[in-house]
C-alpha cells in the first residue's frame, strides 16, 4: 500500500551506543524496522503489536502464549530493550501484565518513547542501567518469566553470559517461571553448546530453539535457549515452531543433552562475548 505524500522517511540518530536508524516498514503504514549500528535489532507494528517480524521474538512469543492460560496476567523481566518488540506483544496478548524492561543505551531509550511509544496503557516500565546490575536489585520470586535479550552491537557482552548470571535470573523468578535466552552463534556452534550448558546447570528442564541449519552448524543465526524448574510446553513449542514461516526445531531431553556434548558451563572467570557474526547476517554491511 503506497504511503503517499506524507510518507515518512528513516530517522537517524546518535544515541549512547552509536547510531539509531527507524526506518518504515514498506508494506505497513505504522511499523518501523531499528538498527543499530548497521545491526538490525527490532522490528516494531504500532498498529498491531501482535505481528511480529523476526522469528526469534515469535519463538519468545510462543513461549509467552504457552506458559500460561491465554489473557493470563504475567510479570516479565526484559534483560535488552531493542524496540520493545516483546513487551509490546505481551501486553497486547495479556492486558493488566505487569513488565519491567532494562536497557542500557538512555539516548535510546528518550528515542523510543518520543518516535515509538508503549500503548498508553500498557503497564511497562522501562529502567535505564546494565541488566546484570539492575537484575541484582530486583527481589526474590518476583517474575513468571525473564528474557536475556542483551547485545552490544550485534554480541552479547560477556558479563551477561555466565553461571552466576544465569543464577542471578533464576533468584527473581518464582518456582514454575521460565528463562529465555536469545543468542547468536553458528558453525561449530561452541558459544551455543557452553550457553546450554550453563542454562542447564540452573534449571532441571532445557530446551534449544532455532532453524534446522542453525543447528547443524551451516549457517549463524539466532538460537533460543530455554530454562525452568518444571516441564516446558515441549509438545506445543514443536507444533507452533515447526509452523512458523521460517519453520524451527526444538532440540529437548536426550537431544539438549546430545546438543551440549561435553560443553562445560560458562562462569565469570571464563566467560567471553559472543562470537561476531559474519557480513550480511542481521543487516551488517558485506565485506
Amino acid at each position: 500500500m503506497a504511503r503517499g505524500r506524507n510518507t515518512p522517511q528513516t530517522l537517524s540518530e546518535q544515541v549512547d551506543s552509536g547510531t539509531a536508524e527507524l526506518s518504515p516498514d514498506p508494506d505497513r503504514p505504522n511499523a518501523w524496522l531499528l538498527r543499530l549500528n548497521g545491526t538490525a535489532q527490532s522490528h516494531v507494528d504500532l498498529d498491531d503489536p501482535t505481528n511480529i517480524e523476526f522469528e526469534y521474538v515469535q519463538r519468545l512469543a510462543h513461549v509467552v502464549d504457552l506458559m500460561a492460560p491465554t489473557g493470563k496476567p504475567v510479570r516479565a523481566l526484559h534483560l535488552g530493550g531493542g524496540g520493545f518488540t516483546l513487551p509490546r506483544y505481551i501486553s497486547a496478548t495479556r492486558p493488566r501484565s505487569t513488565q519491567q524492561v532494562v536497557e542500557i543505551d538512555a539516548a535510546l531509550i528518550e528515542l523510543l518513547r518520543r518516535v515509538l511509544p508503549p500503548d498508553k496503557n500498557a503497564r511497562i516500565r522501562i529502567r535505564n542501567g546494565d541488566a546484570r546490575e539492575v537484575m541484582s536489585r530486583a527481589p526474590g520470586d518476583s517474575f513468571d518469566l525473564v528474557v536475556s535479550d542483551v547485545f552490544s552491537g550485534a554480541r552479547t557482552p560477556a558479563h551477561l553470559t555466565s553461571l552466576e548470571y544465569v543464577q542471578e535470573a533464576e533468584r527473581t523468578m518464582v518456582a514454575d517461571g521460565i528463562y529465555a535466552s536469545n543468542i547468536g552463534d553458528g558453525n561449530a556452534l561452541v558459544y551455543a553448546r557452553a550457553q546450554a550448558s550453563t542454562v542447564r546447570a540452573v534449571f532441571e528442564h532445557v530446551a534449544v530453539i532455532a532453524e534446522p541449519g542453525i543447528l547443524r552448524g551451516r549457517r549463524f543465526g539466532n538460537l533460543i535457549i530455554l530454562g525452568s524448574h518444571v516441564e516446558l510446553p515441549v509438545e506445543q513449542l514443536v507444533r507452533r515452531t515447526a509452523g512458523d514461516p521460517f519453520p524451527g526445531r526444538v532440540e529437548h531431553g536426550r537431544q539438549v543433552e546430545k546438543f551440549i556434548g561435553g560443553a562445560k558451563p560458562t562462569t565469570d572467570a571464563t566467560a567471553t562475548q559472543s562470537p561476531s557474526p559474519p557480513p550480511g547476517t542481521w543487516g551488517l554491511p558485506p565485506e
